[in-house]
């Protein structure tokens, strides 16, 4: 049995294939998921699970490099931007027009993860990165000028 992080097995070994640029998204209750998405549906009740809480658990697990999420968001859903914000420090922050969201970008994402929220422009996307000290940390490595602030 696994120890600790995500105990879905859908959810833990489509994270698993990610990779460096890879697009998922985290997904309200009533968000359109594309026919041919790869679907991990969570929800089992009005905010159940709630998106802070899938969020918070695949932020664990993996790094993220870009969060994208509705223009409506910073205005109209503040306490949801700066918990985004906290959760999300090193990330680059952008926004979309809430029907690219719901239509472009859903059908770009690699894993949409659906949860049981009921939360306005609850619809987030987490572009992966890389483990910067990880990966250019080595000695004699030339480190590109973009990840260079991240060691």
């Amino acid at each position: 049995m696994k120890r600790t992080g995500i105990l879905n097995a859908e959810l833990s070994g489509a994270l698993a294939t990610l990779g460096h640029t890879d697009l998922l998204l985290v997904v309200d209750a009533g968000f359109p998921v594309p026919r041919d998405a790869h679907r991990i549906d969570l929800a089992l009740a009005e905010n159940l699970p709630d998106l802070r809480t899938v969020l918070g658990l695949i932020a664990d697990e993996l790094v993220v490099e870009g969060v994208v999420r509705a223009e409506e968001v910073p205005s109209h859903h503040p306490r949801l931007d700066a918990w985004l914000h906290g959760r999300f420090p090193d990330a680059e922050f952008t926004t979309r027009p809430h029907s690219e969201v719901l239509g472009e970008l859903a059908r770009q994402a690699k894993v949409v993860v659906r949860t049981g929220a009921f939360e306005p422009w609850g619809n987030i996307g987490l572009f992966c990165g890389v483990d910067a000290p990880r990966w250019f940390g080595g000695e004699g490595v030339i480190v590109p000028e973009s990840y260079a602030s991240k060691l």
